[in-house]
């Protein structure tokens, strides 16, 4: 028996965009095109409508998988991810190739997909199953499992159109998960659940994944898909641009397809700055001395800028800025203009502390200058590298385990106290 259990070959999958799908004419505007027609001047044909232009969501995709691998899919919005799920649900035919599926598939690739609005919690439970192919008898086996996991007793008979979008993602995933697919396809909504859900989600599919059954796992949060998968594939522009070990596609997602390479070298030729002093390397590294473009928000982190001074005795300072979310986060300097004696290379090293950044994206720019007598800049990169902080999410970082969004630019993990004065009510302030 062959190992496989989900083969795609040459998938393809084209849409066209912006083209106004042609209606039928009333009897009045078929007499109203005659007669106006009749006034147009000769040689003179009018405007077509509509654009057909085309795109290909998925563009030759060819890949294989195993039973019992858990595969992360990863890449931006439009990548292709969703269209790919489609495709493998059998929601949506490829424009050319073929998938193949070996065994029964349970996907979620919407908040309440294939449930009926109308329907009881438990009717859809059972339609779901049917849906899969399960008799009535195998689905009582499961029906207890089901209800305790999605932790929905109490609404079991409510109407699913009155469920909130959490109650839809619980009871969906619970469905798909607990009804025996060999094959379990999730697509990004477990967004949409707590951070105690998001813990059960993730550890009932580990659970599928080493009962040797298949786990495609689609989702923009890099550390869930770092603890499930083993195996990642990067989507971009509806082709595969990397496929090996998670860890390794992840980190070309952020170098290669957001733009985030962790580290930057120059040559003495190339390299930015002025005849004084010249920029050669930038670089993140973590704590076990290796260069990262992804950052655990729990580590400490070492920037380490290289540069070669030309002219010895010059006196400055190196500035970096980080930016995320459109707004700069804050901002380092040297504390003093150091005299740089001798000519050669020199290396500055900034201790980013654990528990200081939020999740997400960011760009670091390098200023070298001197500002004694008037400001004299001699390097400016204002985009030298990009990187990408993560939070696990383990309940030790300052987010605690609390797993809605958490806004902010930065994320330092501060001390709380709880101190209780006694049973009579006092305005003091005091501790």
């Amino acid at each position: 028996m062959s190992d496989i259990s989900i083969k795609a070959e040459n998938l393809s999958k084209q849409y066209r965009i912006g083209a106004k799908k042609q209606k039928d004419r009333t009897l009045r505007e078929a007499l109203t095109e005659g007669v106006s027609s009749s006034f147009r001047r000769r040689g003179k044909p009018a405007k077509t409508q509509g654009n057909k232009t085309t795109i290909m969501a998925l563009d030759d995709v060819t890949f294989n998988i195993n039973y019992g691998e858990a595969v992360g899919i990863v890449g931006r919005n439009g990548a292709g991810k969703t269209t790919l799920l489609k495709i493998l649900s059998r929601i949506t035919k490829p424009t050319s190739g073929r998938a193949v599926l070996y065994g029964r598939v349970g996907s979620l690739l919407e908040v309440g997909t294939g449930f009926h609005p109308e329907l009881t919690g438990r009717e859809n439970v059972y339609l779901n199953g049917a849906i899969l192919g399960m008799h009535r008898q195998e689905i009582d086996t499961k029906f207890d499992e089901i209800v305790n996991f999605a932790d929905l007793e109490k609404f079991l008979d409510t109407p699913v159109k009155r469920y909130s979008s959490g109650m839809y993602t619980r009871l969906a995933f619970a469905v798909a998960a607990h009804l025996d697919p060999e094959i379990l396809l999730v697509d990004e909504v477990l967004a949409v659940g707590d951070l105690e859900f998001q813990k059960k989600c993730l550890g009932k599919m580990e659970t599928v994944a080493s009962e040797g059954r298949t786990v495609i796992f689609v989702s923009h949060n890099m550390p869930s898909t770092l603890r499930l998968c083993k195996r990642g594939i990067v989507l971009d522009q509806g082709q595969i641009k990397m496929d090996g070990p998670v860890t390794e596609a992840v980190s070309f997602y952020i170098n290669s397809v957001l733009g985030g390479s962790g580290a930057r070298e120059w040559s003495l030729e190339d390299a930015p700055g002025s005849s004084e002093v010249k920029l050669l390397s930038v670089s993140l590294i973590n704590e076990s001395g290796e260069q990262v473009s992804v950052i655990n928000v729990e580590e400490v982190i070492r920037l380490k800028i290289g540069y070669y001074v030309n002219t010895p005795g010059m006196a400055f300072r190196c500035f970096v800025p980080f930016r995320t979310q459109g707004v700069t986060a804050f901002s380092a300097t040297e504390p003093t203009e150091i005299v740089r004696e001798e000519t050669g290379v020199y290396y500055s090293i900034l201790t980013i502390p654990a528990n200081l950044l939020a999740e997400g994206d960011y760009i670091i720019g390098i200023s070298i200058f001197s500002s004694r007598g008037g400001k004299v800049r001699y390097v400016l990169v204002p985009d030298a590298i990009g990187f990408e902080v993560m939070d696990p999410m383990r309940g030790s970082s300052a987010r605690g385990d609390y797993g809605q969004k958490f806004d902010g630019v930065m994320r330092p993990k501060l001390e709380w106290d709880l101190v209780y004065s006694g049973q009579s009510h006092t305005n003091g302030t005091n501790l």
